[in-house]
């Protein structure tokens, strides 16, 4: 599940493979990927003072530092990057999703997009892709 999230989020093709990237950032949109943390902290420094905390998500999980930033609990939001926090941070948002019921696929969708829609949809047909590879099942995404 956390992987098939990190490949929806963060993934960038490598020798041939989709894997998750630790050093991307979403700005206002658009993504951008570095080749080490220390460019991408730099940039996530400027993004942030230019483009505010809500418009911008850091690392793996691509968490909204606006919304999600204050549970790294630090005051370096460079933190943000590192893989294993982010991916803690990640995991505590999807447990917190799935305790309001539904599948995976229903929570992948509101991790995207609590306010649910076609954004919603659109990443659970997604996800579904890739934790469909990633766990060798077929996952048909029938909710809504």
């Amino acid at each position: 599940m956390l992987y098939s999230v990190a490949l929806q989020e963060s993934g960038t093709p490598l020798r041939g493979q989709l894997v998750p990237w630790p050093w991307t950032l979403n700005v206002a949109g658009a993504s951008y990927r570095f080749a080490t943390r220390a460019d991408a902290c730099t940039a996530l420094i400027i993004a942030l003072a230019q483009a505010g905390p809500k418009r911008v998500d850091v690392g793996l999980g691509q968490v909204n530092m606006g919304w999600n930033g204050q549970r790294f609990k630090s005051s370096n939001p460079c933190d943000a990057l590192n893989p294993y926090k982010n991916l803690d941070v990640a995991a505590q948002m999807l447990a917190e999703l799935r305790a309001l019921g539904g599948d995976w696929i229903t929570v992948a969708g509101r991790y995207h997009r609590p306010a649910g829609g076609a954004p919603a949809a659109n990443y659970r047909k997604a996800f579904a892709k890739h934790l469909s590879r990633v766990t060798g099942i077929q996952m048909l995404v029938t909710n809504p």
